[in-house]
């Protein structure tokens, strides 16, 4: 039986479909979903996530948030997402590049600016991989 895959960011449904298989970014490391899974409920980090549809995978980059799994049906409501396949790649190389400087540049004893850039390169890194590009 197929999974039933919903991701939602609050201005849109990114991913509405069934899929054999998920791999989501939780805060714990990768958690990989099949048919007949538990239930579950689990933060979800920055990350990719992919999904095995009529048997191609499908990377999605999400920024955060939180996944249900009940009944071979997979809920995640994140803070953002995009399908790697609407990602320019060389933009996304472009920003991670600039996320790598930036990180590389913040005063040690600066948390907040820390904090910022880390988040900045989490999420250029996402989309970069999510895009197909390698970090």
């Amino acid at each position: 039986m197929p999974l039933t895959v919903r991701v939602i960011a609050p201005d849109k449904t990114v991913w509405d479909s069934t899929a054999e298989e998920v791999i989501l970014p939780s805060t714990t490391g990768q958690l990989g979903i099949l048919s007949g899974h538990a239930p579950l409920l689990t933060a979800l980090d920055t990350g990719v996530m992919r999904v095995r549809s009529d048997k191609e995978w499908v990377a999605i980059a999400l920024l955060g948030g939180f996944a249900e799994i009940e009944r071979d049906e997979v809920t995640i409501l994140v803070n953002a997402a995009e399908r790697g396949d609407a990602i320019d790649q060389e933009e996304a190389r472009t920003a991670y590049a600039e996320a790598t400087t930036r990180m590389s540049s913040v005063p040690a004893d600066d948390r907040q600016e820390q904090i910022q850039a880390t988040r900045a390169l989490k999420r250029a890194r996402a989309r970069l991989q999510a895009s197909g590009g390698t970090v």
